[in-house]
């Protein structure tokens, strides 16, 4: 009876081991898909800023069909989730955000929006 009880706890050991290694994955796979949801939902607020401000007319302050001189607002630049960035040519912005945590080895979450004036075009880059 010595043996079997023996074998008992170490079979009862790898299982909780192997349970508490799963739990740590899902665990770390759901943080970094939460993470990549809260950039993508900052980032779309910013896209959102871009194309109101290109359907805006010149006349009440906007940019009346262009981004030319669209600038994302100062307070956007660094959250609590992340820092983000906007290229701007004419007729497109590229807005890419990095999320302020490292969630795989030396990676960030990254995510890319490409907005147009009637559209937006979303990448996950990391």
């Amino acid at each position: 009876m010595g043996q079997q009880q023996l074998l008992l706890i170490v079979l009862g050991v790898i299982i909780v081991g192997v349970a508490v290694v799963t739990a740590i994955i899902l665990f770390r796979a759901s943080a970094v898909e939460n993470k990549r949801d809260l950039i993508l939902n900052e980032l779309m607020n910013i896209a959102m800023m871009a194309q109101e401000y290109n359907k805006k007319p010149i006349i009440l302050g906007g940019g009346g069909g262009s981004f030319t001189d669209w600038k994302m607002p100062a307070k956007m630049y660094k959250t609590a989730a992340g820092s983000y960035s906007a290229t701007v040519q004419s007729d497109e912005v590229t807005l890419v955000g990095t999320g302020n945590e490292v969630v795989n080895g030396t990676d960030s979450v990254k995510v890319q929006i490409i907005v147009f004036s009637d559209s937006l075009a979303t990448t996950v880059i990391h």
